[in-house]
């Protein structure tokens, strides 16, 4: 089980229990290997997992992370935040980025042209996606990499710049902006399966 002890090992063992799985269920309900729309289930398999990496970070770094980083001294801050931001960051914008280009792609392979109330409702969901995942690249990002370089340099004896506290607030309030917009997100995402 020494797999479980390492993170992207554990991730490998994930998707080898799903090949295995996968390969059961299909001789199970007796579908064979060539029958399922295997670009679509691909498609919305990644969309998910993908938007499950991205929203899971947005509501830690909401719910938990800004209330944590609050209550941390000065030197505690030089210490987390260099070591635990660049990698929770990564994940975030990468989650965002695979979720809007999946959900796209599927949106145009299930939806094409055909409209209807599903893809009307895909379409807000999306729509508040593409915001959300703008949000990230142009103002969250952005201010976290200039944050990650001030405290890693004042963990060096750089003093913070004047501007670091203003770099804070707009990352914080573009995240609480996607985080408000994640709850009717994901509604809409919903709906789209129901209101055909």
């Amino acid at each position: 089980m020494k797999f479980l002890e390492n993170p992207m090992q554990t991730i490998g063992a994930g998707f080898a229990l799903t090949a295995v799985l996968m390969v059961g269920y299909l001789g199970i309900v007796g579908v064979g290997v060539g029958e399922p729309d295997w670009a679509g289930l691909l498609l919305r398999w990644g969309h998910f997992l993908a938007g499950i990496i991205w929203i899971g970070l947005l509501y830690f770094f909401n719910l938990i992370n800004a209330a944590f980083l609050k209550s941390l001294d000065g030197p505690t801050k030089n210490i987390v935040i260099p070591k635990l931001m660049p990698a929770a960051l990564n994940w975030f914008r990468y989650g965002a980025t695979v979720t809007v280009l999946t959900g796209i792609l599927l949106y145009a392979k299930i939806y094409g042209m055909q409209g209807g109330t599903g893809a009307t409702a895909l379409m807000i969901g999306g729509t508040l996606g593409i915001i959300m995942m703008a949000n990230v690249h142009a103002i969250i990002w952005p201010n976290q990499k200039k944050i990650i370089a001030a405290v890693t340099a004042a963990g060096q004896g750089t003093p913070a710049p004047a501007e670091m506290a203003q770099w804070g607030r707009t990352a914080l309030l573009a995240s609480r902006v996607n985080f408000m917009l994640s709850i009717p997100m994901l509604l809409f995402m919903a709906v789209g399966s129901h209101l055909r």
